[in-house]
């Protein structure tokens, strides 16, 4: 075999034939292996439009549905016979959104996810949660004590269980998700080096042909030369164009939201604590601790006279984090939680300081006060954070979307121009070797 390669390279249309092969295999190559690495970053980024994401919101959204489930219960059976039917509806939405959203997560991931086992637990442990709410329920419209109990065990079960395995769900769900983008904006060095290799020889063969024929241009090759230059500067700014997308998407919207869910969280969390402090009626300090633990997570000691951006916690980090158009809900959510605290205080004065339970009960939630309650405040943060968080979603979706059909419109496109340079380098070759016999 060697013997005969040697052989046929020694004449000139031999070495034409060894060149024609060279540039085909490496103009097909470049093609082929440019097109896969585009439509591999393509497919991670559909995975990151239309899987990764949604499951990492819908996660998100099962962990906050829960916590709000049972803020709303605690807030329910403060007001007992008096719970207006709002807050039971939601206490149900809420409910009946997890459950949905936990359906639907199951079905979507696979046997072999790390997910499966959260999914199971929350599966398992979603009915159980809500009998021991409708027990509490039905003993405190009857006024036996029980039904304080019932609540609390409810509660605990929530925190110890039901809590923990949503944020574990969540937190594999980002991983996939920050996986998913890094794959989305990898850089295609294998394309880019086999363009340089094939330019690189594309460019010898010419020079190689004009000093041995003083011919300056050989079209087939000039034009195989533009092809590969056209599938290179489409590869490049298609990887530019859409990097800078799906990284707008992440800056401006995934990242923000991740954030901005902890805050949520937070929020519900504390407003939990304070409900169950006053279901305990003082029997226990407990909640008092839940609730300066959930507020410090959420934005540190500092009081209102320090602005929310230069405190520490969850909320002052999800006002950094988040895009422009969000700046005017978050600043109403941070006055709405300012709010929150003052009316705090003032119900913990009553209760501790004054020993009014009932004062210190209606400072916190009423059937009829909607407005100059803590739980008004609460209620204003908490709708301030969710305009927030459809602003960010929006902003993801706003910059994603398209990256994958960009990235495959360029894969297809490099595969055509690949065999447009193979079929103009043979037929360049082919007019030289024409003159051969």
């Amino acid at each position: 075999m060697r013997a005969r390669l040697a052989q046929a390279t020694r004449t000139p249309p031999g070495r034409l034939r060894l060149a024609g092969v060279v540039l085909a295999v490496l103009t097909v190559a470049f093609g082929g292996l440019t097109a896969w690495q585009l439509e591999t970053r393509a497919s991670a980024a559909d995975r990151v439009v239309s899987y990764s994401q949604p499951l990492s919101r819908d996660a998100a959204e099962i962990h906050r549905s829960l916590a709000d489930a049972a803020t709303t219960a605690s807030s329910g059976f403060l007001l007992a016979g008096t719970e207006p039917r709002d807050v039971r509806a939601r206490y149900e939405q809420d409910l009946a959104q997890a459950a949905k959203l936990i359906s639907q997560a199951a079905a979507r991931t696979t046997e072999t996810s790390p997910a499966q086992d959260s999914l199971s637990r929350l599966n398992q442990q979603l009915p159980v949660y809500a009998g021991l709410v409708e027990s509490a329920r039905a003993d405190n419209r009857q006024g036996i004590p029980l039904g304080g109990a019932y609540l609390r065990y409810a509660s605990e079960q929530m925190q110890t269980v039901l809590l923990p395995a949503a944020a574990e769900l969540n937190t594999i769900e980002t991983r996939e998700l920050a996986d998913d983008y890094t794959a989305a904006r990898s850089v295609p060095w294998g394309a880019y080096g086999l363009a340089v290799l094939t330019l690189a020889a594309l460019g010898w063969v010419q020079v190689t042909l004009f000093r041995r024929t003083n011919r300056v241009f050989n079209v087939g090759l000039l034009g195989a030369t533009a092809a590969v230059l056209a599938g290179t500067l489409w590869l490049a700014v298609a990887g530019v164009t859409t990097g800078s997308a799906l990284e707008r998407s992440d800056h401006e919207g995934a990242t923000p939201l991740r954030a901005l869910n902890a805050a949520r969280v937070d929020v519900l969390s504390a407003r939990l604590a304070e409900n169950l402090n006053l279901v305990a009626r003082g029997s226990t300090a407990t909640y008092n601790g839940q609730y300066a633990d959930a507020t410090k997570r959420l934005a540190g000691i500092a009081g209102r006279s320090t602005p929310m951006r230069r405190r520490s916690g969850s909320l002052p980090n999800a006002l950094a984090l988040a895009p422009g158009a969000a700046d005017q809900a978050l600043a109403t959510a941070a006055d709405q939680y300012d709010s929150w605290q003052d009316r705090y205080q003032d119900a913990l004065k009553a209760e501790v300081g004054d020993a009014d339970y009932q004062g210190a009960l209606n400072k916190t939630v009423s059937a009829t006060d909607t407005t100059s309650t803590a739980d008004a405040a609460f209620n204003g943060t908490d709708r301030a954070l969710a305009q927030a968080a459809d602003i960010e979603q929006a902003r993801f979706e706003a910059a994603a979307d398209g990256t994958a059909g960009d990235l495959r419109l360029a894969a297809g496109a490099a595969a055509v121009l690949g065999l447009v340079a193979a079929a103009a380098a043979l037929r360049g070759l082919g007019r030289r070797l024409a003159e051969y016999r």
